[in-house]
């Protein structure tokens, strides 16, 4: 039962160090199934909100500094579905980092949109690196009639692109940049974090609460940033992609969360960055493992770094992130966010304790020290790799891929499943990505590589949750 699952998993001992932001704290007394109404009198309505939301909406907006915030129930999702929608019209061309999120491709996909991909460049540490401001130059001057800029800032990684840089370079071209910022809503709330793309110049931004900041899973927010895209077609997008029926309990706890930020947030965010800047020195001489810095990322590949998110590689020689993730969560109850090939991503927030960032290090020195003396024991299972093979893999995963047809007419086309051995050289019918973070290694309309068989075997093998394909086949057009 997912009831009597979710309580047992509430009341154990397993510490998250992953999505959502509150992790399990309660930050009001209320039951929620006392505030669970719809849309009767003196509780206005979402889609027309005249009082006590349009209210709400508006104290996120000063929160972040916003022309106009629209509250978000159904996550960022519907957000990058409006978002991009209402900024552009069907058919259009519109230029796209290639590491957004799957509902990017959905809404390049519904809208029929034509799309050029900029492609980040893998960073030393082995993750995938910012959109520069010269990619997006180089673009803009090469194709005129972009309708819009759609780029992910930060990444799941933690990765900040120059928006403010890249804002400017479009705006001269005429163009609206669209910014998902769906894991950084706790950007330009604190010094210690990066500015949020809501200042910085772009257009319309999309953040995710649940993510990174204490509020439940599903709500987000979509700012309107200038008059390039009209709130007004912003919300006629959201009245399609949102729910008709939205959670008040969702929109209470958003709110909540807002007046949290604006009341205690000073003194939230100082705790918060003592403990975390607490736990990076605790681990900075460990021999074996390695945890993620600023200084890790040269100026190229990244305009800055989200310390709030942990990046860990163990000795690569010695086990892939996806061992590392097992042990911390079997051996030392440690929920992280996600395995990688080569790493393990913990997501923290305000609402972390120092208990927790204790626990972790501790497993962590730990670890360390069992990797020092047993070298090898705990290694990979199906075979031996070093960092520089496995970046290379990774390097491979998103690398640009050559289209043949639009997202949406390989869609419409008629599709088979084609084993692995038979799918290079065919076209992709539908996406293939890992999830988390989302992002495709093939999407609909794009040849597939023998080097992307090789690489979604190989993440198969390494125990990464590959979604998209069917039986272990891979839908491909059909010849």
């Amino acid at each position: 039962m997912l009831d009597e699952k979710l309580v047992e998993y509430a009341q154990s001992d397993i510490y998250p160090f992953h999505m959502p932001g509150h992790k399990r704290q309660a930050v009001c007394e209320w039951n929620p199934y006392e505030l669970d109404i719809t849309e009767i009198d003196g509780f206005d309505n979402l889609h027309r909100a005249e009082g006590i939301l349009k209210e709400a909406q508006e104290r996120a907006a000063g929160l972040y500094g916003a022309r106009q915030s629209f509250y978000l129930v159904n996550g960022s999702t519907c957000g990058l579905l409006a978002a991009i929608c209402a900024a552009t019209k069907r058919r259009q061309k519109v230029l796209v980092a290639r590491n957004c999120h799957k509902a990017v491709y959905h809404a390049l996909s519904l809208w029929e949109l034509d799309v050029d991909y900029i492609y980040p460049e893998l960073a030393k540490t082995g993750v995938l690196g910012q959109i520069t401001v010269e990619q997006v130059e180089k673009a803009c001057s090469a194709e005129k009639d972009y309708a819009a800029v759609i780029l992910t800032s930060p990444t799941y990684d933690g990765v900040v692109s120059d928006i403010a840089g890249i804002a400017k370079v479009v705006h001269a071209h005429g163009i609206p940049l669209i910014v998902d910022e769906a894991h950084g809503a706790h950007f330009g709330l604190s010094e210690y974090f990066p500015k949020s793309a809501v200042t910085e110049g772009a257009d319309l931004v999309i953040q995710s609460m649940h993510k990174t900041l204490p509020s439940f899973t599903q709500t987000a927010l979509l700012h309107v940033c200038s008059e390039r895209v009209p709130a007004d077609r912003v919300a006629e997008f959201l009245d399609i992609f949102e729910t008709s029926s939205p959670s008040y309990v969702f929109m209470a706890g958003m709110d909540r969360c807002i007046r949290l930020l604006k009341e205690q947030g000073s003194k939230l965010f100082d705790t918060y960055w003592s403990r975390l800047s607490d736990f990076y020195r605790s681990v900075k001489n460990l021999r074996h493992i390695h945890v993620v810095c600023p200084a890790d990322f040269a100026g190229d590949e990244a305009y800055a770094f989200d310390c709030s998110k942990i990046l860990i590689f163990p000795d690569s020689s010695v086990m892939t992130g996806k061992r590392l993730y097992d042990l911390l969560l079997h051996r030392y109850g440690l929920q992280m966010e996600m395995a990688s090939l080569h790493y393990v991503l913990a997501m923290t927030s305000v609402m972390d304790t120092e208990q927790g960032f204790a626990r972790l290090s501790a497993a962590l020195h730990k670890l360390d020290d069992s990797m020092d003396r047993h070298k090898g024991e705990d290694g990979c299972e199906e075979e031996s790799v070093t960092r520089g093979q496995i970046s290379h893999r990774l390097n491979q995963i998103y690398v640009p891929q050559q289209q043949a047809y639009a997202i949406a007419t390989a869609q419409e086309k008629e599709k088979e499943a084609v084993s692995p051995e038979a799918a290079a050289g065919r076209i992709s019918a539908g996406y293939v990505y890992l999830y988390p973070p989302g992002i495709p290694l093939l999407a609909p309309g794009e040849y597939i590589t023998a080097e992307n068989i090789q690489d979604i075997e190989y993440c198969s093998r390494t125990g990464l949750e590959i979604y998209g394909l069917s039986s272990r086949q891979i839908w491909a057009v059909k010849e």
